[in-house]
């Protein structure tokens, strides 16, 4: 499979693709939910989200300290991939990304980075364009990404609010169109599911939430046979990022920094010592979200090094 660098839009593909509504929406990962649509590898599948906050953020005078926490966090799906099997590889490319005009954000006291401060919980519904979200008098360039992508675990369920070796709400602010993403596959069919999608988002969410907006998510999904990762792995254009989840930044950090070196030296057939000296040179370690009931961190490996099948086993 080569790297989806020919980006698709959905005028290209509206006639050749599967199509999951936003009727479909659920609120964990589980083995257990009946597939929302089934697409064999090498289709196209279009995801039609809802917001973060299931639509509840209606402008400032939304409380969002009074939200209906169970319509919070949902995805849309599942998806049901075809030929998808316990310990194979599910490849997913991101090949156009769709908001709507306008995107919420809040803040509540109690969560967030900064969540040991005293603060009033506010919320605010901003106008989104073609380029920018427009932020009080501020033009901020938008970059559109999923926060919360994964598959079923082999047993038992996930919050879809929960990162995790699944996926679900990763919150990786590259993880935007152009980009693949391989999981690791834990029960028959995989069971894709997809949501959260923020306009913009830095590393580390800080306030809990970042733009969040409904829309559209068209991806194509493969497989590769027999051999699975750890962790989710992000490809871009020019590296493979290990996206990991602990209970501390300590946990997370120290499982992407393990995977990678691990990766290195299965690429260059070099004992643990060099690798882990060459990780200190070229790997990059990133914090992804500080907000979820897990934190997430990712390790930022360049293409040149490795391979994605240095991280497969």
């Amino acid at each position: 499979m080569n790297y989806p660098t020919n980006l698709f839009t959905f005028q290209r593909v509206s006639d050749r693709m599967k199509r999951i509504g936003r009727g479909s929406i659920i609120y964990t990962f589980s083995p257990k939910h009946k597939p929302a649509e089934v697409a064999s590898p090498g289709e196209y599948v279009l995801f039609e989200t809802e917001d973060a906050f299931g639509g509840q953020v209606k402008g400032e005078e939304t409380p969002p300290d009074k939200l209906d926490w169970s319509r919070v966090d949902g995805a849309t799906g599942p998806l049901y991939i075809e030929g998808a099997d316990l310990g194979d590889t599910l490849v997913v490319d991101i090949l156009d990304i769709r908001l709507q005009e306008k995107g919420a954000i809040a803040v509540i006291p109690g969560y967030g980075g900064l969540s040991h401060l005293s603060f009033a919980p506010k919320a605010k519904v901003v106008r989104i364009d073609g380029s920018f979200v427009y932020f009080n008098d501020i033009r901020i360039p938008i970059k559109p990404m999923i926060g919360t992508i994964g598959v079923a675990p082999k047993e038992g369920e996930i919050p879809a609010g929960n990162p995790g070796k699944h996926g679900g709400n990763m919150d990786v602010s590259e993880l935007g169109v152009g980009r693949r993403l391989y999981l690791p596959v834990f029960t028959k069919g995989a069971l894709l599911a997809l949501g959260d999608l923020h306009a913009v988002q830095a590393d580390g969410e800080l306030c809990v939430s970042a733009i969040e907006s409904p829309g559209e998510v068209l991806v194509r999904v493969n497989l590769i046979k027999g051999r699975m990762p750890n962790w989710p792995i992000l490809e871009t254009s020019e590296s493979f990022q290990v996206i990991t989840a602990g209970k501390d930044l300590d946990e997370a950090v120290r499982e992407a920094a393990e995977e990678s070196i691990r990766a290195i030296m299965r690429a260059k057939g070099i004992p643990f010592e060099d690798a882990y000296m060459l990780g200190s040179l070229l790997v990059e370690l990133k914090i992804n979200q500080v907000v979820d009931p897990l934190l997430g961190a990712r390790a930022r490996v360049p293409k040149w090094l490795v391979s994605i099948h240095d991280f497969l086993h």
